[in-house]
């Protein structure tokens, strides 16, 4: 199986790419495959039912809104987070849906009676993941024209029934320069070629894409980031959702700038860096799923430190900085799983932690014995950590949460930095040990919000 970078690292909406990306892409897979079966013209009527965590934290992950945006066609990537709000109001108040109105002029209009027709199941789950749904479509004597049952299965990834048993991750059988599926790998292809875990990844890369090609596209993320951080930094007032949760990056950023030199106080920028981007993500921003959205702000918090504060640091450093992350992402996802309803916050949180410790250990000029351990480092000191979304938000404590490791990434970096590469714990032991630790988590800490903070700051 391959996996690119730019698998893992996709440009969407928030909150949630497990809860909102996946879901509208499952959405809009459907109604594409009822217009290539040739079935949109005689549907009268469609029916989404969610199970599991999406059934049970839909609502406050935005999953309904991103079912009703898919059937209208819609893409994470390119849908208007300016006018989403008001397509999804246009739904509620006519009672129509659009089927692949925002692909086709002449969309196929059907009623849409929400409440009876669009089901979250807070206690009922599908066998093969915690988080799938299932959509069908049926003409007016009511007959059933197509069902099908998806599964978002993290990082905005999506599984139909066909691929269970199989693989969660739909398998791609491209060749690959230099393949690897453990750290142990990938390091033992480092000594051989003399190259460098960014380098590993793009000659990898170039099995989809040509050099330039790769380079642009890592740098459009850079900007789809960076105009993230941008925007929230800049906007303030009370998060969606009901629990009136205040925007403090921008409030924050004002205070940093009057105190003077920014180098005095990089560790308060690149946690703000990091608020920046989940205060976006959890208003429904355009954000870059690195590997989660509710991860979102551990990479690009940990990249800006990189260009703003490490001398020397350019666009090639930027590239390279996507490419090593993307290599250790690839890893946690073949090999554990990076869905909070799965593993816990460990697998999206702790994920991006790691991705970020090495990546950055790689732009520092790090052997790949480092960049290795920086990662191992990162993810080892996340382990444990739960799903327990406050009114199944992402906000508390998820917004807080990416500051908190995008400055524990630096420190691994650094750490590492500061040997030689060689440690006891090796990055596939703490990732078997991820799984091992999600495995074994009670259910009610998976993103179900029945647990942890979820219920104890309500009873407060």
């Amino acid at each position: 199986m391959a996996i690119s970078v730019f698998d893992l690292f996709s440009i969407g909406i928030g909150p949630s790419s497990s809860h909102t990306v996946g879901p509208m892409r499952a959405a809009r897979m459907f109604v594409g495959r009822l217009k290539k079966d040739g079935l949109l013209a005689q549907t009268a009527s469609v029916r989404a039912e969610l199970f599991g965590s999406l059934g049970a934290t839909g609502h406050g992950h935005g999953t309904p809104k991103a079912v009703l945006l898919g059937l209208e066609g819609h893409s994470p990537r390119t849908v208007d987070v300016e006018v989403a709000d008001d397509e999804v109001e246009r739904i509620r108040q006519t009672g129509k849906l659009r089927l692949m109105g925002a692909e086709i002029g002449d969309a196929h209009v059907i009623d849409f009676d929400e409440p009876n027709q669009l089901i979250l199941h807070r206690r009922r789950a599908l066998p093969y993941h915690a988080n799938g749904m299932t959509l069908a479509a049926y003409d007016a004597a009511g007959a059933p024209l197509l069902e099908k049952t998806y599964y978002s299965v993290g990082g905005g990834f999506v599984v139909d029934e066909d691929a269970v048993g199989e693989d969660r991750i739909k398998l791609d059988d491209t060749v690959l320069k230099y393949p690897f599926r453990s750290g142990d790998e990938m390091l033992r292809l480092a000594r051989e070629t003399g190259l460098s875990i960014s380098s590993l990844m793009l000659e990898n890369e170039k099995a989809w894409r040509t050099e330039e090609e790769i380079r642009e596209g890592l740098l459009e993320i850079w900007r789809v980031m960076q105009a993230c951080v941008s925007r929230g930094m800049s906007r303030e007032g009370i998060l969606p959702g009901g629990l009136r949760v205040k925007r403090r990056a921008a409030a924050q950023a004002r205070q940093l700038r009057a105190e003077g030199d920014p180098m005095l106080h990089r560790g308060e920028w690149t946690t703000i860096y990091a608020m920046a981007v989940n205060e976006e993500n959890a208003a429904g921003g355009r954000v870059v799923t690195a590997p989660t959205n509710g991860a979102a702000g551990v990479l690009p918090a940990v990249l800006h430190h990189y260009m703003n504060f490490v001398p020397g640091a350019d666009e090639d450093g930027v590239v390279r900085f996507l490419l090593a992350a993307g290599a250790i992402g690839m890893l946690f996802k073949e090999n554990a799983s990076i869905s909070g309803a799965e593993v816990g916050c460990q697998g999206e949180v702790g994920s991006a932690c790691s991705m970020a410790a090495g990546a950055l250990a790689e732009v520092l000029g790090g052997t790949p014995e480092q960049v290795e351990n920086a990662a191992e480092i990162g993810m080892e000191h996340n382990l444990g950590l739960t799903c327990d979304p406050v009114g199944g938000l992402v906000q508390i404590p998820c917004i807080e949460r990416n500051g908190m490791a995008a400055v524990k990434a630096v420190t691994a970096a650094k750490m590492a930095m500061r040997g030689d590469g060689s440690h006891k714990v090796s990055l596939d032991k703490v990732i078997k040990t991820m799984k091992e630790t999600g495995a074994d988590m009670k259910v009610k800490y998976k993103e179900t919000a029945r647990g942890g903070l979820a219920v104890n700051v309500i009873e407060c």
